[in-house]
């Protein structure tokens, strides 16, 4: 297996720049992986594909105002900081451009008002990351704006729009973005045909900003992200699973999250648990949990295509992913849905 294998062409006009209103009219590619089958539906379509008892798993994450400007105390050099991962109280990893010539023990001035806050490199990591230092960490969600990522370039009127509705746990620097096609609306459709809902946590991280550059995906070092099951949660997950009744998670998040904490508790049935999450999932993994999967569509060479592949097949991804450019689905972020039975 190569990363090469998980490369395709796709014209950049279907790269989705904005999201489309209202949010459960994107189109939804539904896969049927023991036929073979693809349909084309609109997502709002959902509630056609799913049945009483099953249970739909949602990553209640929200994005943080991760993406920070300023410029070093000594020169006066403007910079700018992405929020990566807090690893204790007032210290984060981060990504700093232009990162050259910002070695430890800079300050720097965040903020471009009267309200800036100081902060001091202290340390480096793989990759081009900085340790960095906030004593007035409490201020940063002021001064701070909800990153998009690299390939967006319309800047986007609504923060909130890169929010799911169901957002509520802060942490994440990118959108669990399968959620962003999800309405309150078609939420409360899904539970009067009682499908049951449930929430975990997991802070989206780097990992989804990076292509894999390695040729063998082993050898990419995967990034850690912290994440959520509560006790209620695990607990109507094993009952569910018992009883034969389907778990559909809603974006690869959700995937990493609850596979990664059944693989902790060395189980098929999930157990409570809080801690960081460091799962690469590709071809030839068996899933513990998951059902069902919704999902956008995914970077090239990316180890989200890889886990989308695991699950649904790589020839079977391959084949769907070339009648969705074939057939103009918007890619990426703000783009259309996959639901995979």
């Amino acid at each position: 297996m190569k990363t090469s294998d998980f490369d395709y062409h796709l014209p950049p006009e279907l790269i989705a720049q904005t999201p489309l209103e209202p949010r459960d009219q994107s189109r939804l590619m539904v896969l049927e992986r023991t036929g073979g089958s693809m349909e084309h539906r609109r997502f709002s379509d959902l509630v056609d594909y799913l049945k009483a008892g099953d249970v739909l798993v949602f990553n209640d994450s929200r994005v943080i105002p991760a993406r920070l400007k300023g410029r070093k105390a000594d020169s006066g050099g403007k910079i700018e900081l992405l929020l990566l991962r807090q690893l204790n109280h007032a210290v984060w990893e981060t990504l700093i451009k232009p990162a050259k010539r910002v070695a430890i023990g800079t300050r720097l001035e965040i903020g471009d008002s009267g309200a800036n806050v100081w902060a001091e490199i202290t340390g480096e990591g793989e990759g081009g990351i900085k340790v960095i230092r906030f004593p007035e960490e409490m201020q940063l969600p002021k001064l701070g704006k909800i990153p998009l990522p690299p390939y967006i370039r319309t800047p986007l009127a609504d923060e909130e729009r890169y929010q799911t509705v169901y957002a509520r746990a802060p942490g994440s620097v990118a959108a669990p973005t399968a959620g962003l096609h999800f309405t309150p609306r078609l939420l409360e459709q899904l539970e009067q045909k009682g499908i049951e809902l449930l929430y975990v946590t997991l802070h989206v991280g780097l990992d989804t900003f990076r292509p894999v550059r390695e040729e063998e995906p082993l050898k990419h070092p995967i990034h850690k992200e912290y994440g959520i099951v509560t006790k209620e949660v695990a607990s109507r997950l094993a009952l569910a699973k018992g009883e034969g009744r389907r778990i559909i998670c809603v974006g690869t998040t959700t995937v990493r999250i609850i596979e990664g904490a059944a693989q902790a508790s060395q189980s098929s049935h999930v157990k409570p648990f809080e801690g960081w999450v460091s799962l690469f999932i590709l071809p030839g993994y068996q899933f513990r949990l998951v059902d069902a999967l919704i999902t956008n569509f995914h970077l090239p060479r990316s180890t989200l295509l890889m886990l989308v592949a695991a699950f649904a097949g790589q020839d079977f991804i391959t084949r769907a992913y070339r009648e969705a450019v074939a057939r103009k689905y918007r890619f990426y972020s703000f783009g259309d849905a996959m639901l995979i039975l």
